[in-house]
């Protein structure tokens, strides 16, 4: 039975049966080299061409760092009684749930029937791979995620772009538009893609840097309607469809699209590891009788505004010492605190006007890096 059953006997278990391809796929995010293996051609094909600007050669690296199994099967039935992992603010419905095992733990994907074992010796996805991808390429982003928390980068719920090597983060209350705004600054040439929703800061000798993880962005209707670049990605009659829909139930709807970064906006357009000039706190609404206006901050005074920017490391961390997130741990709001009390911040309220915004950051916000 599962419940003692030892983290590499599961390991076991779990790919028992599954012939594994001779051929892997490296992908060299940051400093931190991934392996992947899997029974299926299909899957590693759709990894490679989801990380290809981070896949390299065998031959350039003497061995892995990670080393990630995804399993192609059916989803799993198992005699484990899971539980179900909290969901943030503003999100319903069951997505994920686990069960802690000694030194490790099992996630499962609560709609799909996805499994996945985390530990610091085992990372393994089983189910329904290929039908799900994002969820394995979530699971290989996590286990970089994991390493970079464990050096101490701090883990921020953000997009963020770079211009002229500096970078600007986009965080924003539920609904806020994060996304639309970053892509619609994207607009401008000069300006290159480092993160869509999960951005991590450091401090590295009194310089506050950024990084991102490769997952490209996954956007809403209301992002896509009404920008000329992305608009080929849903169908005209339903993006006329969506127009006459009302302002608030069109941003409300749930359906996701990827971007791909580098086909639509241009190769070379995806940047990393560069220092944070400005914050960007999205804390505006459809409804709102206010004009729009950009305000500068200082957080220590507006603690409120730091419910936007913090995020939880999520079911599948673990800290150095190989321990586990606890799904009630509370933010550590003075680690958010001291690292960006040395950034520029700035609060965007009142109404919801992208094109304000955009044309404000344009003539003021990134100034002063020109």
């Amino acid at each position: 039975m599962i419940p003692n059953t030892k983290v590499q006997d599961l390991s076991t278990k779990l790919i028992q049966g599954a012939t594994l391809l001779d051929q892997s796929l490296f992908v060299q995010c940051d400093d931190c080299v991934i392996s992947v293996q899997s029974n299926s051609v299909a899957l590693l094909n759709e990894l490679q061409r989801y990380f290809k600007h981070l896949v390299i050669h065998q031959s350039q690296q003497s061995e892995a760092d990670i080393v990630v199994i995804a399993i192609e099967s059916a989803a799993l039935e198992l005699p484990c009684a899971f539980k179900d992992w909290p969901r943030q603010e503003g999100k319903s419905g069951r997505k994920d749930a686990y069960y802690q095992l000694q030194g490790g733990r099992l996630i499962q994907k609560v709609r799909t029937g996805m499994v996945f074992l985390q530990s610091e010796t085992s990372r393994i996805a089983v189910g329904p791979c290929v039908k799900n991808p994002n969820q394995v390429i979530n699971f290989i982003n996590s286990q970089h995620m994991n390493w970079l928390q464990q050096r101490g980068w701090l883990i921020c719920h953000a997009a963020a772009i770079a211009y002229k090597n500096q970078a600007y983060a986009i965080a924003g209350f539920s609904g806020g538009g994060k996304s639309t705004l970053m892509l619609r600054l994207m607009d401008n040439e000069q300006i290159d893609f480092i993160s869509n929703d999960r951005l991590f800061i450091r401090n590295i000798n009194n310089c506050i840097k950024v990084t991102g993880i490769a997952k490209l962005p996954r956007i809403n209707p209301g992002t896509i309607v009404n920008n000329p670049r992305l608009q080929s990605l849903i169908p005209e009659q339903q993006r006329v469809q969506l127009l006459d829909l009302p302002k608030q139930q069109l941003w409300n709807i749930e359906e996701k699209y990827d971007v791909d970064i580098e086909a639509i906006y241009g190769q070379g357009r995806i940047g990393n590891n560069k220092p944070l000039h400005a914050l960007i706190i999205l804390n505006w609404q459809h409804d709102s009788k206010q004009t729009f206006q950009v305000n500068k901050v200082n957080l220590q005074q507006r603690r409120d505004l730091l419910a936007a920017v913090m995020k939880s490391p999520g079911p599948f961390y673990q800290d150095a010492q190989g321990t586990f997130l606890n799904e009630h741990a509370e933010f550590d709001e003075s680690a958010y605190l001291s690292i960006l009390n040395q950034v520029n911040i700035f609060e965007v309220s009142g109404k919801i006007d992208f094109a304000a915004l955009q044309c404000y950051f344009n003539q003021h916000i990134i100034s002063e890096a020109r």
